[in-house]
């Protein structure tokens, strides 16, 4: 039992330091956001080399709205049940740590590690980033003491809830990066920015890899990659476009009784086959 528990380790180790590796490429790793496990087979048989959880895109799925709503426990029996079923790293997407306390977001971190993730992300949500900043160490002394060393996406949330003024928000936004690396962050994600060369010129000023959230009206993953970002994410969009698809399909059944909608469904034996697989 015991060699079995350390070979487990091991091989999470390895998943964690490709993980590591993906952000230092000179390749972006765009990194597709997955709410359960058919949405992340899809993601792994695409060829991705990483794949996110998207704390919305769970909590959707799970029957409540975003904003930490759901509860550690049942996120992480998503995240659990996704690692297990793909073979590539998986990050999770745990909002601002499930807990008010240092300890308690410390214990969220050691709580992902046993469900097999590799990575988390953690928001600041604008707040006290002296805070956030002491979150990130205790994170890293708690993954590290066990051994698998998490590799830590830290977000900076200025530009994504308009904090402040405008003329002020990329200063604060580069200083609480900077906060966040040198307390052992291994990526800084800075959601909410679209513009190229606001970009641009974060990535010039923080000393260290960016994560952007892309989606419609943002650059191109080729535009983000010359700008230097190093790691690119999509959050719930995909999960969203599924529910738009759903409501197309809810509409027209109902209204029109055709079935036009789901026309270029994926075949029921290829839907099979991305389980079969991995059973």
């Amino acid at each position: 039992m015991k060699a079995k528990i350390n070979l487990e380790k091991e091989k999470q180790r390895g998943l964690s330091a490709r993980l590591r590796e993906l952000h230092q490429s000179t390749r972006v790793l765009v990194l597709p956001n997955a709410w359960d496990v058919a949405s992340a087979r899809i993601f792994e048989k695409a060829g991705f080399s990483a794949i996110g959880t998207t704390s919305a895109g769970i909590a959707f799925s799970m029957g409540f709205p975003d904003g930490q709503r759901i509860s550690r426990t049942a996120m992480l029996e998503v995240v659990g049940r996704i690692a297990a079923r793909v073979s590539l790293p998986v990050t999770a997407d745990m909002e601002s740590g499930h807990g008010r306390s240092i300890g308690d977001v410390a214990e969220t971190a050691r709580a992902v590690l046993e469900a097999g993730g590799v990575g988390i992300n953690i928001e600041d949500a604008g707040g006290d980033p002296g805070v956030h900043a002491a979150k990130i160490r205790a994170v890293r002394e708690t993954v590290d003491s066990a051994g698998v060393p998490l590799v830590i996406n830290a977000r900076v949330d200025l530009y994504l809830v308009n904090a402040g003024e405008a003329k002020e928000r990329f200063d604060r936004t580069v200083e609480r990066a900077a906060a966040y690396l040198k307390s052992a962050a291994d990526c800084v994600f800075v959601p909410g920015v679209r513009d190229a060369e606001i970009i641009r010129r974060l990535i010039s000023a923080i000393d260290g890899p960016v994560n952007m959230l892309a989606g419609p009206g943002a650059p191109t993953v080729a535009e983000l990659e010359r700008l230097g970002v190093r790691r690119v994410s999509v959050g719930s969009g995909p999960m969203r476009a599924a529910l738009a698809l759903t409501a197309r399909i809810a509409r027209e059944l109902l209204n029109d009784g055709t079935y036009r909608a789901f026309s270029d469904a994926m075949p029921y034996a290829e839907a099979n086959r991305l389980f079969e697989e991995v059973s």
